[in-house]
């Protein structure tokens, strides 16, 4: 029997959800719902499942076994807890939600159901990274001393202006920085380890009528003692592919989307030319002009490595903690911002940290 998903939210995103379900053989797309009624109804013609108009009887269908939200990030507490309530297992589209304490709601309510929990994070999925992660693992760089990662997008300002939610503290909870490099903040953490500190600089710079950043860069300090610079933007025409660049006292190694540009390290292997030939430049842009240019496989390989988990009684590798790791980094470099100190992590477990100075 198929692991039957249901998606909660028919916006955009959902159909990325949507065509990863559809190519997994032990995976089906069964039901769908949105507030609003035409909008499920659309979405379900198109991909053939079942439109629900209240979220509670789709969570009452018994063929409905994982839950995904897609919602706009600022309101995914609600149906993952009502999710988790109901005995489905969960998956959050990034991030897990806009504050701590939203996050930990969620945590907590799949806990207590003793339901399982995934944050998407498809970055950590990509063959290029999973290869620079093993090398981190095994030593290959020495002593890690730096860690970067640049996200130089570009977004008009008519993608800002094409829905009410974009741009706005309330409902997508930042800019560049919780929206479009969040990925690449998850990716950081991954492969450098916990931070111990951060100072940032945040600024709106080619976009009107949003509240939120589209510019900012922040230094890190890592708790294993190696530094380390997180950019990220919306206003770089024409928009430039994701990077991360890893260095130790015994190797380098800088990975473009799913290209590997750069891998050497003192003591050479002979899989290492295999590396550096299999993952050549790669091509397409991953997103950096367009947010429909993305590809769906890395949802699809983190959908299978969830329902192994399922299927193994274990938790899935990006659950709510590693999930809420990327929001607490991303809220601190906003608070650095704005008060123009260092701020230490982990945060405060304050429901509206951080806070916004008057204007």
């Amino acid at each position: 029997m198929p692991h039957g998903f249901g998606i909660v939210g028919c916006g955009m995103i959902s159909n990325f959800h949507a065509e990863a379900i559809a190519h997994i053989p032990n995976a089906e797309l069964v039901a769908c719902f949105d507030m609003r009624a035409e909008a499920a109804d659309k979405f379900a013609e198109e991909r053939g499942c079942k439109a629900y108009h209240d979220l509670s009887e789709m969570l009452a269908d018994p063929d409905v076994h994982i839950v995904t939200i897609c919602t706009p990030s600022g309101v995914h507490l609600d149906p993952a807890v009502a999710a988790a309530n109901a005995g489905k297992h969960v998956v959050v589209e990034k991030p897990l939600e806009i504050t701590l304490d939203r996050c930990d709601q969620i945590i907590n309510a799949c806990e207590k159901n003793g339901v399982k929990l995934a944050t998407i994070m498809p970055s950590r999925f990509s063959e290029a990274n999973m290869a620079l992660k093993k090398a981190i693992t095994d030593g290959r760089f020495g002593k890690l001393t730096l860690g970067d990662t640049y996200v130089k997008w570009w977004r008009s300002q008519e993608y800002y202006d094409s829905g009410g939610w974009r741009g706005t503290w309330k409902l997508d909870g930042g800019g560049a920085y919780m929206n479009q490099a969040i990925h690449n903040v998850d990716l950081l953490y991954w492969l450098m380890g916990d931070v111990d500190q951060v100072c940032g600089l945040t600024d709106t710079l080619a976009h009107e009528r949003i509240e939120v950043e589209d510019t900012g860069v922040a230094c890190v300090k890592f708790k294993s003692g190696a530094v380390g610079v997180l950019e990220a933007t919306t206003s770089a025409f024409p928009g430039l592919l994701k990077k991360t660049e890893i260095h130790g006292t015994k190797g380098s190694a800088i990975v473009e989307q799913d290209s590997i540009l750069l891998w050497t390290f003192a003591d050479e292997t002979p899989e290492d030319e295999e590396i550096r030939q299999k993952f050549a430049a790669q091509g397409g842009t991953g997103g950096a002009s367009d947010p429909k240019a993305i590809s769906f496989v890395g949802h699809q390989k983190q959908f299978e490595e969830l329902l192994e988990s399922i299927e193994a009684g274990k938790d899935p590798v990006v659950d709510g903690y590693e999930g809420r790791k990327s929001v607490e980094l991303i809220l601190a470099i906003y608070q650095s911002s704005w008060t123009g100190q260092r701020v230490e992590l982990p945060l405060p477990k304050d429901p509206d940290n951080p806070k916004k100075p008057a204007e």
